[in-house]
């Protein structure tokens, strides 16, 4: 009886696994079912295009869109962000106990929007920070990564005190404490960290990168770019000269063979030499950079270091860290059109296919479909997420509604989203043109008649009279063979019956 009842009790645990585990089924506009992950049938992204900004000690609502992708309706859904005492993991005030959001239901293919009202830290510092939320439903849950932009409050630096006479610096003391910033880049939208040598002496020069630019403000994998960078020498008194700047880029790569910096020297060298910063001043210095074709779409560092002297020959090093984001463009591609029928009646419809093949590195997200074009009407097909390297197909009914007028151009036209939810379109055209319903009779009414002259062109008739004389003739003869056959036979069978006879007589 025990071995019953383990056996039931581990039964039972297998089914709740597999129910755990098994992802959303939902239905495509075709009927068919699909079976969609968590993480791809939920979404939980920022409410616009653009990154949100705040202020320390400025309350504001922090505002995020909800989005389902499947065509089914998901219901009881929880959103809480991770809230930690650590600043970096959560730069607001903690207020609440608890932050989470109940979200009742969200329809097919809808959104719903989710507001958490914030109040950044006083000691936050002016960089890029990344929040994490959970989000749960049933019995799935996943975690999405929200970014948001923050500034801090400007940090108090003490005048510099000015002697009668610049004492002579101390070469050998330069490595002391070090200055740490984290600042806004600018129209490159990534961010700088840094730090600078020092010493305790107050006309230490320090040379630092307050922000940097890039031209293109978008830089795109494969493309070749402009980084400016903006630099500020830090004192009063002492000027800086003979700068040698090196930049150095991180190392992207699967494998020994194809590692390789993720930024090279478009022209020249990584090396920039700039003749000096009058002290308390600024010069900008810039160097044309190539990134690599196969960046995956994120953030990439560059690390700068300087080296430099001051008036007496003391020789300084500082260094910095800059983040550029790279961008992938979408890359795909259609196969040719199938088609049932290359043209189609008013009032019939036809199946038209093709397969969308994404040969980008970066993700499609909700793409649709529909055909487009004088005369036709199509219903509006959800594709879905379509996975780097992956094919989507592409399956459709076209109506015909009127007859087409023109050359029969149509289009097929797909809308995506980017990772930022940013839309974007593209088409492909092809040939169908809508025909006149045929009817039967006018079928029959079309088909041409012979005339007396063709009639007379080809004798139908005494050919078929000769047939069928000639069959009759024929069948005479066949029957006159068969009737003597027969007479010959019974002659045959009586001569031997009377021979019969006389044998028994004698």
């Amino acid at each position: 009886m025990r071995k019953i009842k383990r056996l039931a009790v581990a039964l039972m645990c297998t089914v709740l696994t597999f129910q755990t585990a098994a992802p959303l089924a939902v239905k495509a506009k075709d009927g068919t079912e699909v079976a969609v992950k968590a993480a791809e049938a939920l979404s939980l992204r920022l409410k616009g295009e653009n990154t949100p900004a705040f202020k320390y000690g400025v309350a504001k609502k922090l505002e995020l869109t909800l989005k389902n992708s499947s065509k089914e309706e998901i219901r009881d859904i929880k959103i809480s962000p991770k809230v930690t005492t650590e600043t970096i993991n959560w730069p607001f005030e903690i207020e609440k106990s608890s932050y989470e959001q109940n979200v009742e239901t969200v329809k097919g293919n809808g959104s719903v929007n989710v507001v958490f009202p914030v109040v950044p830290r006083q000691d936050v510092e002016s960089r890029y920070y990344k929040l994490v939320f959970e989000v749960s439903y049933g019995e799935k849950t996943f975690e999405q990564n929200i970014f948001i932009k923050m500034e801090g409050k400007p940090q108090e630096k003490p005048e510099d005190k000015v002697p009668d006479k610049d004492p002579e610096p101390n070469p050998g003391n330069t490595s002391g404490g070090s200055v740490m910033m984290d600042v806004p880049s600018g129209d490159g939208g990534g961010s700088v960290t840094g730090s600078g040598g020092s010493s305790q002496n107050t006309l230490t020069p320090r040379v630092i990168v307050t922000g940097f630019t890039t031209e293109p403000g978008e830089v795109k994998a494969g493309s070749n770019f402009r980084l400016v960078v903006h630099l500020k020498n830090t004192s009063k008194k002492t000027a800086v000269k003979n700068m040698l700047l090196d930049f150095n880029a991180p190392a992207e790569g699967s494998d020994a063979n194809t590692t390789s910096p993720a930024f090279l020297p478009s022209s020249g060298s990584s090396v920039v030499y700039l003749d000096g910063i009058k002290a308390n001043g600024t010069k900008n210095v810039s160097i044309d950079l190539n990134a690599k074709a196969d960046l995956v779409q994120k953030p990439y560092s560059i690390d700068l270091s300087m080296k430099y002297e001051d008036g007496n020959g003391g020789q300084y090093e500082s260094a910095a860290s800059i983040s550029v984001p790279i961008k992938q463009d979408a890359r795909f591609e259609f196969s040719e059109f199938e088609m049932s029928s290359e043209t189609v009646e008013a009032g019939s419809e036809i199946n038209i296919m093709c397969n969308l093949y994404n040969l980008g590195r970066v993700k499609l997200y909700n793409v649709k479909a529909k055909f487009e074009g004088e005369g036709i009407k199509s219903k509006e097909l959800f594709v879905g997420n379509v996975e780097s390297g992956a094919a989507a197909v592409i399956d459709g009914m076209i109506t015909g509604e009127k007859v087409t007028t023109g050359d029969g151009k149509a289009k097929l036209v797909i809308t995506y989203e980017d990772e930022s939810g940013v839309v974007s379109s593209a088409e492909k055209e092809l040939t169908l043109l809508v025909t006149e319903p045929v009817e039967e009779d006018a079928f029959q009414d079309d088909m041409p008649v012979m005339d007396g002259e063709e009639e007379k062109g080809f004798p139908v008739i005494p050919v078929v009279s000769g047939i069928i004389v000639l069959g009759v003739i024929v069948t005479v003869i066949i029957a006159k063979k068969q009737r003597r056959r027969r007479a010959i036979e019974k002659e045959e069978e009586f001569l031997e019956d009377e021979l019969g006879r006389l044998i028994e007589d004698e």
